[in-house]
């Protein structure tokens, strides 16, 4: 028998510097102990400025607190500012971050405008010129977000990897005496350019508050060896993310795998899930699953939990899943009036259980829980809110009536002038 209890607690977070991303009155904190945000990427034309804003509007309904989009061509360019005045008159303050790529120092110079709109630029190291145009369009980036205030993301992607940086240490590792794998001199490759580039761009006049970093693999084990390293190595925040997750379950696990073991050590201040969508998807799935991963670590509390059983023999009926899916849909789709009205309704807990086996003991856990009749139980569902049993439901209309009784439950608690 163990001498002491089992512990449990906070995770430990990894001491960073503190970015702040803002517009308007809204601020966002990434890194210094900040909770860990949650971003997202828009997937149209930038030039189509209303499709763009609807867009990035479902997105940040959805929880994305900053939102990224492509500014590869003149036409996206021109858009950002017609975007951003779009989003501002639709109630729509979440910042908005550019991605550039080639023709970065271009774009932020020709069109002022867009530099100003954009509250943060995403720079790709690998992407930004070759040879002697390298460093002089890096420069140029870096005193654009320096004149406007604005921080960045170095983000690196091994997709895109600096093809100079590789060839050189490459041609260091020729010299060890017992050279290192291919994969280890792709890492410090990785790495390497994150850091060094980062220290350019403080060289450059930027603070070194305005900088996040990123390196980018589509890997499980390759993403954490990376950011172990690179963790080890900056104070820089970071920004967590697979590439290239993925689609559907596989994409899911991926990333849940990946950022989740990164989390548990402390490492990673912002993530992005990129998944591929499925043909007409909902490109807000990606927001939700970043929100699921840091709320079932613990990390953050976005919308109330819905505890349900998987089914079995006892559970030929499909009447849990049904008011399971219900209510969870119910609840997501009223948190972002909930979350202004009720304060501290994220933090509630439902379960939907199906039968009597952990149905009682299960609802019983939860802020509010219906135990449903399994085969050949009693066509009865009792209701337990917090701990005790308040009421057994019966009959066609068992779903909406627990609704209801949810509403209720929030209105009494989480409603001003509710006990403290």
């Amino acid at each position: 028998m163990s001498s002491s209890p089992i512990a449990s607690g906070p995770l430990v977070r990894r001491n960073s510097r503190r970015v702040v991303i803002s517009h308007g009155g809204r601020e966002i904190v990434v890194g210094g102990g900040a909770p860990v945000m949650v971003q997202s990427m828009t997937n149209t034309d930038t030039a189509d400025a209303i499709g763009t804003a609807i867009q990035i509007k479902d997105l940040a309904r959805a929880g994305s607190e900053v939102v990224r989009l492509t500014v590869n061509t003149p036409e996206a360019a021109a858009a950002v500012p017609a975007i951003r005045e779009q989003l501002d008159r639709m109630g729509v303050d979440v910042p908005l971050v550019g991605d550039f790529h080639y023709n970065g120092h271009t774009l932020l110079t020709e069109y002022p405008e867009c530099a100003q709109a954009l509250s943060k630029y995403r720079i790709n190291p690998g992407n930004v010129g070759k040879g002697a145009k390298r460093d002089t369009q890096f420069a140029q980036m870096i005193e654009v977000a320096c004149k406007y205030d604005k921080p960045v993301r170095i983000g690196v992607n091994w997709g895109s990897l600096d093809q100079a940086l590789l060839a050189r240490i490459m041609d260091e590792n020729a010299g060890r005496a017992e050279p290192w794998s291919a994969q280890a001199v792709m890492y410090e490759a990785l790495v390497t350019s994150a850091i060094e580039n980062a220290q350019r761009a403080e060289e450059l006049g930027m603070a070194g508050d305005k900088i996040i970093l990123s390196c980018k693999v589509s890997g499980v084990q390759d993403l954490i060896a990376v950011y172990r390293e690179l963790a080890r190595r900056c104070d820089y925040p970071l920004h967590l993310g697979l590439t290239e997750a993925g689609m559907g379950s596989k994409g899911i696990v991926a990333s849940t795998a990946a950022l989740s073991v990164l989390l548990q050590e402390g490492i990673g201040d912002t993530i992005r899930i990129s998944l591929t969508p499925e043909p007409g998807g909902d490109r807000t799935k990606e927001v939700v699953v970043g929100q699921e991963i840091l709320q079932t670590m613990g990390l953050r509390k976005f919308t109330p939990m819905v505890i349900a059983c998987p089914g079995c023999g006892r559970t030929t009926s499909t009447v849990f899943q049904d008011l399971a899916d219900k209510i969870q849909t119910f609840l997501r789709e009223q948190m972002p009036v909930w979350k202004g009205k009720y304060p501290g309704v994220e933090a509630m807990n439902v379960a939907v259980m199906g039968c009597i086996v952990n149905g009682p003991g299960e609802s019983k856990h939860a802020n509010i829980g219906i135990s449903l009749p399994g085969t050949g139980e009693s066509p009865a569902a009792p209701v337990f809110i917090d701990g005790e049993k308040k009421m057994t439901l019966r009959g066609e209309r068992i779903a909406e009536e627990f609704q209801k009784v949810v509403l209720d439950y929030v209105e009494s608690h989480y409603g001003q002038g509710h006990p403290a």
